[in-house]
């Protein structure tokens, strides 16, 4: 088998993982909007770290945390409501990012891999990268799972039985904004929703549990990524939107 193929199946496995748990946590949240922001606002330093000259993964990294951190604070603070300062940020980042994408020589031959995703692309840095992120998703589960479950569902709750839901919540934002920026690499900043969603919307119907929610959604994302990998190679179509197209058309055809 072809190494690019190979990282390409190992990524999609280790991204599933991390879509599987991390987009479950988002959808029980009902954070869906969030994540959007998150998303786009990365671009912004990815546009930053290509005019310096450094690895545009790493200033999407530092945008999606300081992105999600940001929301957190100005929804705590009541300063701005919730949808606004997401929808600022969302912007801001895609701003910060168009500008240097202009003051970049040769930046926009670069773009295409970030808005819809390159998963033919994935190194092997990148495959440890993603076996991070996915081993960190596992044990934040499996170790918190109970937490997980109560601020997800009844923050409330969490509060009544003693556990520190602002501590909990900057937590979540933090893995949330990480899984998205691996993720990223595979399916692009416009398609990056699609695994994290759709896979939940899929097993929703039939799986009420969190913690089957999350095993489930991770195996339909993977399936779906096979398929999309399968069909683009041999259809010569971009990996990351036949990945997505593949996710919805199992979402319509599944009862």
């Amino acid at each position: 088998m072809y190494e690019f193929m190979r990282n390409a199946l190992l990524g999609s496995f280790m991204i599933s993982v991390v879509a599987g748990i991390i987009g479950t946590i988002i959808v029980c949240r009902r954070k869906v909007f969030v994540a959007g922001g998150i998303t786009h606002a990365s671009f912004g330093g990815i546009g930053i770290a290509y005019y310096l000259g450094l690895n545009p993964i790493v200033g999407a990294f530092i945008f999606a945390v300081a992105t999600a951190l940001g929301i957190d604070v100005l929804e705590r603070k009541g300063t701005i409501r919730g949808d606004s300062a997401i929808a600022m940020l969302w912007s801001l980042g895609m701003a910060i990012g168009l500008i240097f994408m202009f003051l970049t020589p040769s930046y926009a031959s670069n773009l295409m891999g970030f808005m819809f995703g390159d998963i033919l692309s994935i190194s092997t840095i990148d495959l440890w990268c993603i076996a991070v992120v996915a081993t960190l998703s596992l044990l934040l589960s499996v170790l918190f799972y109970r937490p997980l479950l109560y601020v997800s569902f009844s923050p409330s709750f969490a509060r009544v039985v003693g556990l520190r839901v602002g501590l909990i919540e900057t937590i979540i934002s933090i893995v949330t904004a990480i899984g998205i920026v691996v993720a990223i690499k595979a399916v692009g900043i416009v398609l990056v929703l699609s695994i994290f969603t759709i896979p939940q919307a899929i097993v929703g119907k039939w799986k009420r549990q969190m913690g089957w929610m999350m095993l489930w959604s991770g195996v339909i994302a993977f399936v779906g990524a096979l398929l999309g990998l399968a069909a683009s190679y041999y259809l010569d179509w971009p990996a990351g939107a036949v990945i997505t197209a593949v996710l919805a058309l199992l979402k319509l055809l599944l009862p």
